[in-house]
């Protein structure tokens, strides 16, 4: 048979389908189309070639259905699993996020302490080389050896509290 060039209503009149349907038709199996004068969609087609079987109109809807159906309920199943991970894995991280949170307070703890003793052994060492360059106390009550006491007790309480 020769190709003919036909509407969409036209083709969809002789394969006993809706132009809507003989429409994709033409898209599926990429049908040359053009524009008529009056602004129409043309399909240039050999019907010979074709080989259409229209569907039943009930048929592809009442097996759909149940399809569709069983479709959605699965989907609807795989997403109560998948919320459920997410869920997990939110206890997780909001578990995790409050132990960094302690580990931060701890760290930030321990740096203070350990500056704080760093400084007093700075002081104290400052105050030893002070007592070497004045030659000492010259008696047991001597104002250096005062301050090289509270020193001492400033560094073993800063030491007391880092061990806590």
């Amino acid at each position: 048979m020769p190709i003919e060039t036909l509407t969409y209503a036209a083709l969809g009149a002789r394969l006993k389908i809706s132009p809507l349907a003989a429409r994709s038709l033409a898209k599926r199996r990429r049908l040359p189309r053009s524009l008529s004068d009056s602004g129409k969609a043309l399909v240039s087609i050999d019907l010979a070639d074709l080989r259409h079987t229209p569907r039943r109109p009930g048929s592809r809807q009442a097996g759909d259905g149940a399809l569709q159906a069983e479709k959605i309920l699965a989907l609807q199943v795989e997403i109560a699993r998948l919320e459920a991970t997410a869920a997990g894995h939110r206890a997780d991280f909001e578990r995790e996020r409050e132990r960094a949170d302690r580990l931060t307070t701890e760290l930030l703890q321990a740096t203070a302490e350990a500056t704080a003793a760093k400084e007093a052994a700075a002081r104290l060492e400052g105050s030893l080389r002070t007592g070497d360059r004045s030659g000492g106390s010259t008696d047991g009550h001597g104002q250096a050896t005062s301050r090289l006491g509270h020193l001492l007790a400033d560094l073993v309480e800063a030491d007391r509290r880092a061990c806590k």
